[in-house]
């Protein structure tokens, strides 16, 4: 395996760690928010607002590892 190729894969693996983080840390984020809504008797649009943020961040991951997929699909 060349140098090239080692930087690569771990820039893939720094990658694919990144959307792990991101996906774990919304779904904790996104579940916390809709409780804490929830005891709090805030108002439903700040409901849609937090789940707005969550699937903006799910299609950031999805786009992220589509990107991963392919670059692994070059070799």
């Amino acid at each position: 395996m060349t140098t090239e190729a080692s930087d690569r894969d771990k820039a893939l693996a720094r990658q694919g760690r990144l959307v792990a983080l991101v996906i774990a840390a919304t779904m904790v984020l996104w579940i916390g928010a809709q409780w804490l809504g929830s005891a709090m008797g805030w108002q439903s649009r700040f409901a849609f607002l937090f789940d707005l943020a969550a699937l903006a961040a799910f299609f950031w991951a999805l786009v992220v590892t589509y990107q991963i997929w392919r670059k692994r699909r070059e070799t």
